[in-house]
Order: C-alpha cells, then structure tokens, then sequence
C-alpha cells in the first residue's frame, strides 16, 4: 500500500535525492515516487516509520488521503 504526502517544503531535485536517501534507509528497498511540482511523495510501506523519515530529513510531511 502507497502512502501519499504533501511536502510544501520539497521543491527541488535536491530534496528529492535527501528524501529518497533517508526513505530507503529507514524503508530499504521500499517504492518511493516523487511529483516536485505538486509538492507530493507517494511511499510503500509503513506510513508512521516514513513519515519519522520525512520529519528527520527535515521536511514538513502532511499525510494525504
């Protein structure tokens, strides 16, 4: 199951790469999908581990429906 987020905060291929990075490590091999100009970040896995993720990336996750 894919868990999507807003990130106003992300907004180049910079914080991309960081988010990636530090969802692959607290999610090794989970699927990350990213849409910079929506400012949203879909996740497999669980959603409270990715969004601690986000949080100590030091991003501003807002879990969408």
């Amino acid at each position: 199951m894919m868990t999507r987020f807003h990130l106003p905060d992300m907004s180049c291929a910079h914080c991309e790469k960081t988010l990636r990075a530090a969802l692959d490590k607290a999610l090794p091999g989970a699927a990350v999908e990213v849409d910079l100009a929506a400012h949203l970040l879909s996740v497999a896995g669980d959603a409270a581990i990715a969004e601690a993720a986000i949080r100590d990336a030091g991003y501003t996750p807002e879990r969408q429906a």
